[in-house]
């Protein structure tokens, strides 16, 4: 079996996160997220780990760099990888599946959820220093920013969708089937 490479896009907290790890957990996906990058920055520069920091760091590197600074390194890393399926979790942007595209056995594949069960799941995940705290109101207004705008044009391009209204079972259940195909 040739390596298959899925890139996992989706809106906030629509599951991207939790699918890559049940396919690293029962198929030993190796996991790269464009955020990690962002966040060991974060670590090393002493600055919270909050989706404002996060995004600027984002723009600071890209407009410094690039706007594919990240597909770059991500898709080296993707590239070089040994396990036999790989993950690639938080596309945003088209510059984000610039290079992986270029990839043998690239599929983008869309995490979807709806708003009110996304938004459940972020404050009770609390991944960003500020989740815990955040309204309803601004879990929406988070969705006007540049990151999140910039996946709706990511997300016709996915050649699969996964929904994740359901449970945990529903959602392994198709992400099971995915890597069937």
């Amino acid at each position: 079996m040739s390596k298959l490479i899925l890139g996992f896009t989706g809106l906030i907290a629509s599951g991207k996160g939790t699918a890559a790890k049940y396919l690293a957990e029962k198929h030993h996906a190796a996991t790269y997220r464009y955020s990690t990058i962002l966040r060991d920055i974060c670590d090393r520069l002493y600055l919270e780990q909050s989706r404002d920091n996060l995004i600027k760091m984002s723009e600071c590197l890209r407009a410094t760099f690039g706007e594919d600074l990240l597909s770059q390194v991500i898709a080296k890393d993707a590239g070089e990888s040994q396990s036999e399926i790989v993950m690639v979790e938080g596309i945003r942007r088209l510059s984000d599946i610039k290079h992986l595209s270029l990839l043998p056995n690239f599929m983008l594949v869309e995490i979807f959820a709806e708003p009110r069960v996304r938004y459940e799941r972020l404050i009770k995940r609390r991944e960003n220093a500020d989740d815990a705290t955040k309204t309803y109101e601004q879990f929406l207004a988070d969705h006007q920013r540049s990151t999140e705008l910039s996946i709706l044009e990511v997300i016709p391009l996915a050649k699969a969708r996964v929904d994740n209204n359901g449970g945990f079972e529903e959602l392994y259940r198709q992400l099971d089937e995915l890597i069937k195909k």
